[in-house]
């Protein structure tokens, strides 16, 4: 680890502000507090490497769109004669380290709450206390957190509307959207030189052009989105997204946006949140079905099959351009998510956590519990999940979504040429295969 000599004094005791998934300065609920109550806060960044080491492309999209917004915050931090200390390791080691370099009196970061950063905060925590560094960590990716929306009896909601009834009913947008005023304390922040950042080679990734979407609240597209999101060829959907999933937008300003434009969008923020405290309640989701009546389905483990459903040869138009849209832009329209699923559980009977992983391999706006949790429900086996016997018809969905065939014209050129493979399965006798096969899965459990 290499610390600035300007750093080392023993003399001069520092607050650490820990970045993770709130990779913005503006209304961030732990720098606030970080900031509000210390001076010579230090900001600093975790590339974890036990993340980092999971993933298996050098040029992975997220970890260039993290590099990018890292540098984003290291520029407006050193505009006002700050910077950002950024790491390369694993976390608990990477404090056992500093600690023993820089004063440290201190520790601010906000709440992660997938199992592995739950682990992770855990022995952070037990590092630092056994030092004696308080870690303080606030609330900040989403509006609800944890036990803040539960039944009257106690018990987290495992269905989304009437979960979505009480959280809006415990909504109380001036307390809940309220903007963490980071600006008025800015003179907190620790002065130092230019502080150096990991490149991505040194850290077994592709020196690609760093890069990121805007983060922008189109207005225009978010009052118009219960009506256009379903339409993959239309600029119908916030793209956002990714944004969220990183926090380099606040969720408080989603929401204070969603109210004053749309609930159909604000339900979907609130879903996210949905399957948040799903993910933490019942944390076994992340390898097992939520409901054990699906536990037992002999799915078919075809690597044939499903690399044809990778890289989009499957010969259906409308899942071969979802497919090839995510493999090369990270992105994939929601709609689409839904099709691409349901077809490779429902049409080819593959397991639906292979799927899981390959968007989570590839998706740049990933997020567990969002992830699990849909592609639970498309195969049926989760929380409020679609009926085991709805199974889209992919021509069905092209005609109502994509019917002058914009967006498949757009991912599948070779559509109307030799080139173009035939159905893998023809949809009728899909789905009676699988009809069956759930049937039978039940008659035996």
């Amino acid at each position: 680890m290499d610390i600035p000599a300007s750093l080392i004094n023993q003399d001069r005791p520092y607050a650490l502000f820990w970045f993770r998934r709130d990779l913005r300065l503006h209304d961030n609920a732990g720098f606030y507090h970080a900031l509000k109550g210390n001076d010579n806060v230090l900001p600093i960044f975790i590339f974890d490497t036990e993340i980092l080491d999971e993933l298996t492309n050098s040029d992975d999209k997220r970890v260039c769109f993290i590099f990018s917004a890292v540098l984003e915050l290291k520029e407006k931090l050193e505009s006002m004669g700050s910077s950002l200390l950024s790491l390369y390791g694993k976390p608990d080691e990477l404090f056992e380290e500093l600690k023993e370099k820089i004063n440290i009196k201190a520790v601010y970061t906000n709440h992660d709450y997938e199992p592995y950063a739950i682990n992770r905060d855990k022995l952070v925590e037990e590092t630092l206390r056994n030092a004696g560094i308080t870690f303080h960590t606030y609330k900040d990716q989403v509006i609800f957190e944890r036990h803040e929306v539960i039944k009257d009896d106690g018990h987290p909601y495992k269905v989304f509307t009437p979960y979505s009834k009480k959280w809006k009913s415990l909504l109380n947008p001036l307390q809940h959207t309220a903007y963490y005023k980071v600006d008025d304390y800015m003179g907190n922040l620790v002065q130092t030189q230019s502080l150096s950042v990991p490149l991505l080679e040194e850290m077994g990734f592709d020196n690609i052009e760093p890069g990121a979407p805007p983060a922008e609240f189109n207005t225009n597209i978010i009052k118009k989105y219960d009506q256009q999101r379903d339409f993959p060829a239309s600029d119908g959907t916030s793209r956002l997204g990714v944004h969220i999933r990183f926090g380099t937008v606040s969720i408080r300003q989603a929401v204070q946006k969603a109210l004053e434009l749309n609930e159909t969008w604000l339900n979907e923020l609130i879903w996210r949140e949905f399957y948040m405290q799903i993910l933490y309640h019942y944390p076994f989701v992340t390898g097992m079905e939520f409901n054990p009546k699906y536990r037992h389905i002999p799915w078919r483990y075809d690597e044939d099959d499903f690399s044809r459903w990778c890289i989009g040869q499957t010969g259906y138009p409308i899942v071969d351009a979802g497919m090839r849209e995510l493999n090369e832009t990270g992105y994939m329209h929601n709609r689409i998510r839904m099709i691409t699923a349901s077809f490779l559980t429902k049409h080819l009977l593959i397991d639906w956590r292979w799927g899981e992983r390959y968007f989570a391999e590839k998706l740049l706006d990933y997020e567990l519990a969002s992830n699990n949790g849909n592609w639970q429900w498309v195969a049926g086996t989760g929380v409020d999940a679609a009926p085991y016997f709805r199974v889209f018809n992919p021509e069905t969905q092209t005609k109502k979504f994509d019917p002058k065939r914009a967006y498949i014209q757009k991912w599948v050129p070779e559509l109307h040429s030799f080139e173009y493979p035939d159905p893998m399965v023809e949809h009728k006798e899909a789905r009676e295969r699988y009809l069956k096969t759930m049937k039978s899965a039940f008659k035996t459990d």
